[in-house]
């Protein structure tokens, strides 16, 4: 879950089957009492129709733990929280020593953390293009990116394309976050 409507959605879910969630979160849900197994199965079953799906083992809970703060981070911070150290961010957000959690993800994901902020941040610059309100240079600024140029590179590297020559395009390849 990376959005209100998520949140919502997942909320209203639970509700309907008959559980009482005290809190509704990125990636997590605190409910009143522990649900009965077939209660559990037939709503992973709905939340699997609307693209969903309950997580319970640790591994995947820190997983998601770890996707969420990134999201977070990078689509609803200000550029000022995107200075921060990634490693100390994330280390601090789940109080876990950085070092297992990267090599954590790396086993479970097939890509490292850093690789995946990248891929988000890229996501970012593609919705700050399509919006076409800030320039190339305001985007890297706003993003923490040291230059356009860098920016440039990495965009490259990630779609194959020049940001200018993707936002001339205008194209709807953009990718659901969960995808990511």
């Amino acid at each position: 879950m990376v959005c209100s409507r998520c949140k919502m959605v997942v909320k209203a879910e639970l509700e309907k089957a008959g559980l009482h969630p005290i809190s509704v979160e990125l990636g997590e849900v605190e409910l009143e009492n522990e649900p009965p197994p077939e209660v559990l199965d037939q709503l992973n079953i709905s939340l699997q129709k609307l693209g969903f799906e309950i997580i319970d083992d640790r591994k995947s809970r820190i997983i998601e733990k770890i996707k969420n703060a990134i999201v977070e981070l990078i689509h609803h911070k200000s550029n000022e929280d995107l200075a921060v150290n990634l490693s100390d961010y994330i280390a601090q957000k789940l109080n876990y020593d950085y070092n297992y959690l990267s090599n954590l993800f790396s086993e479970v994901q097939g890509i490292t953390i850093e690789k995946y902020f990248i891929s988000q941040k890229i996501e970012k610059v593609k919705e700050l293009l399509m919006y076409d309100e800030l320039t190339i240079s305001q985007i890297a600024d706003s993003l923490g990116y040291s230059s356009v140029a860098y920016l440039s590179n990495q965009f490259k590297k990630q779609t194959g394309l020049t940001p200018s020559f993707y936002k001339s395009l205008k194209p709807n390849s953009r990718r659901n976050i969960e995808d990511l």
